[in-house]
């Protein structure tokens, strides 16, 4: 199969890397901080801190997570932080103590929250103010035995710290009371850490680097196991796919998407920081205005994010006034791209929206399409180099080209596992190193794959198989429609049918406006059956759309 996609690979791109050339993910970072010293390497809120000024103040956590905690090589430390300059401060520091990374979600609930410290057994956490009220309902049942605290705008500059820290606090309302005993600010563990010596530590490629934990979307969350050589291997990976359209300390990224999603920590963190870009951190990707407002301030390069938030920005009149004169390379992951969405970006942008696909568990690139494409062709693209793609049936045999089955991936960026779950682990990883993603693709004659959609969303009507993604793409297509997601609900006849959740663009829309519309463009039993209005879809924190949460929502009713 692998000779199918070669046929298309681009002439310019490597078809292997050698994930063992470097010796750690560190090493790559450390080269950056010296060679970049000057350059701004993260912005976030007006000010920036430089790739020296990061090396500093990493080495400074770093010190003080060895010297004040005691914590040894091998030990996981949780962080629980939007897009704020603490985070890659404290990511940095973390690795270069040795340590492993737990990233948390800072929207989590006490129960996510306490299944996810007692899962990874992390002993220390460094957690922003606005969320201590969560961490202090669960701390007792959990093995973290240090807590260190932030406030958002602590490492800006004087006096938008501030500003920032006393209208999130008093005139917001945004920090919950909190009391954890024996907690240590982050400024004072920087003090403590910058008189001392950072011990050095012997790093394998082997050793883990995360336990990036699975958004839960489908259940509860599992931690994949990446290696330094897993992330090494991605890094790799995408820097040979994309190196044709970027040029080493010139570039400016936004980062819209938490660094803590395996998406953004890798491209955005990792992968442009590694070739001394500059990563413009949005804290509230949200705030579509004020989103619109930070884009106007900088002219960047590359812009990584998902459909919903590409979708958000168009819909904004200001958005399309911005200066996109510099801009060169927009990459969609994390759900689906859809047809309007993408066309209405290129139309706006000049920029392509190209579709990249990737899982936790593979650090996260797989596919990606090749920088050639001027227009959406509607796939993720080709393996990156060193991975094969293979569509497979539920006996685990090889899919005719055309002919849809489950994405299967191999390739030194895939885990080693899910932590503390072999069960898990047997089933999705197969005794010669293939993945099974749980994505229904197919794959067509030139090796390009396209996704059809996640295998535990399928929807069965009358023996018939229909996938969210064709419905959702179909219903956004109306000039009425701003989001949409599809869900199958049980009926007595056929089993299920579609019901559609619609948010309108425009009030006037009506349920019959949009049944005429799917009967025009979708065969009898995809129609939806029912229809929803709602004001806003229920959303993980990356924007990705939880049609999950809809059907627990349907059972409920």
């Amino acid at each position: 199969m692998e000779k199918i996609w070669l046929k298309s690979y681009p002439n310019d791109v490597a078809h292997t890397i050698d994930p063992d050339s470097l010796s750690s993910i560190n090493e790559i970072f450390e080269t950056s901080f010296k060679k970049f010293r000057e350059r701004p390497a993260f912005s976030n809120m007006g000010t920036s801190l430089t790739y020296g000024q990061i090396d500093q103040l990493s080495q400074a956590f770093a010190a003080y997570l060895q010297h004040e905690l005691g914590l040894v090589k091998g030990d996981r430390v949780a962080i629980m932080s939007p897009n704020i300059l603490q985070y890659p401060v404290c990511l940095f520091g973390i690795l270069r103590a040795g340590l492993v990374v737990v990233n948390v979600n800072p929207l989590y609930t006490s129960r996510e929250l306490e299944h996810q410290l007692k899962d990874s057994g992390a002993k220390a956490i460094v957690i922003v103010e606005n969320f201590c009220h969560v961490l202090e309902s669960v701390l007792s049942k959990t093995q973290v035995q240090h807590v260190i605290t932030t406030q958002l705008g602590d490492l800006l500059k004087f006096p938008k710290a501030l500003i920032v820290n006393l209208a999130v606090k008093h005139l917001k309302k945004m920090v919950p009371a909190w009391r954890i005993p024996k907690a240590v600010s982050l400024k004072d563990a920087l003090a403590k850490g910058q008189g001392k010596t950072l011990k050095p530590v012997d790093i394998k490629r082997s050793d883990i680097a995360f336990l990036q934990y699975t958004g839960g979307t489908t259940g509860v969350s599992k931690g994949a196991v990446l290696t330094h050589r897993n992330m090494i291997a991605n890094m790799l990976q995408a820097r040979e796919w994309i190196r044709t359209k970027i040029t080493e300390g010139k570039e400016v990224i936004i980062t819209p998407l938490p660094l803590y999603h395996i998406f953004s920590l890798t491209a955005n963190c990792f992968i442009y920081g590694s070739l001394g870009a500059e990563n413009v951190l949005i804290t509230n990707p949200r705030d579509i205005p004020g989103f619109v407002k930070e884009l106007a301030k900088v002219r960047f390069t590359t812009f990584t994010g998902v459909n919903t938030l590409f979708n958000g920005l168009l819909n904004h009149p200001d958005f399309a006034k911005l200066d996109f004169s510099s801009f060169r390379l927009s990459l969609g992951g994390g759900m689906a791209v859809q047809r309007p969405v993408a066309e209405r970006w290129k139309k706006v942008t000049g920029v392509t929206l190209l579709e990249a696909y990737g899982l936790t568990e593979t650090a996260p690139a797989a596919c990606i399409n090749p920088l050639t494409e001027t227009e959406y062709n509607g796939t993720i693209g080709l393996p990156v180099p060193s991975t094969e793609i293979s569509i497979r049936n539920d006996d685990g045999e090889e899919m005719p080209l055309g002919e849809p089955g489950e994405i299967w991936i191999r390739g030194p960026q895939v885990m080693q596992g899910y932590w503390n779950q072999p069960e898990e682990t047997a089933n999705v990883l197969t005794e010669d190193g293939w993945f099974k993603s749980g994505d229904i693709g197919y794959m067509d004659e030139r090796g390009y794959t396209t996704i059809v959609d996640r295998k535990k969303d399928m929807i069965l009507v009358s023996g018939f198989n229909v996938y969210p993604n064709e419905i959702e793409e179909v219903v956004v297509q109306h000039d009425k429609v701003l989001e949409a997601a599809a869900v199958g609900i049980p009926d007595e006849k056929s089993g299920e049918v579609v019901k559609i959740y619609v948010v309108k663009k425009d009030a006037s829309l009506t349920e019959e406006e949009i049944l005429t519309h799917c009967r025009e463009h979708l065969t009898g039993y995809k129609v939806p059956k029912a229809v929803a209005f709602r004001d806003e879809l229920p959303k993980t924190n990356v924007g990705k759309i939880l049609r999950r949460a809809l059907k627990e929502e349907t059972k409920v009713s």
